[in-house]
């Protein structure tokens, strides 16, 4: 099954990252928080939402850091993916 997102919607896959402290002790993702990078997998056209002309400044492919809290979880062939609006992506993270 593919998702193809409406409007000013981005279809993101969290990036699962393993943290250390300072001290070498491996947090497991039960001891972290939800992480709040993630990849783009798809992305909407833009155009006129609520009567405002949006450009969509992400592709495909691109690492980005969304609001911790934002976007709706859903759950495709086993993967857990995140629909978030554009303005929920807080940076395009490169290098």
């Amino acid at each position: 099954m593919k998702l193809k997102p409406l409007a000013d919607r981005v279809i993101l896959k969290m990036v699962e990252s393993e943290e250390t402290t300072k001290s070498g002790i491996i947090l497991t993702s039960g001891a972290k928080e939800k992480p709040q990078v993630a990849e783009v997998l798809a992305v909407g056209p833009g155009g006129v939402v609520d009567g405002k002309e949006i450009t969509m400044h992400v592709k495909e492919g691109d690492k980005v850091i969304m609001s911790k809290y934002a976007g709706t979880e859903v759950k495709i062939d086993g993967d857990e993916l995140v629909v978030v609006k554009q303005n929920d992506i807080l940076a395009i993270v490169e290098g």
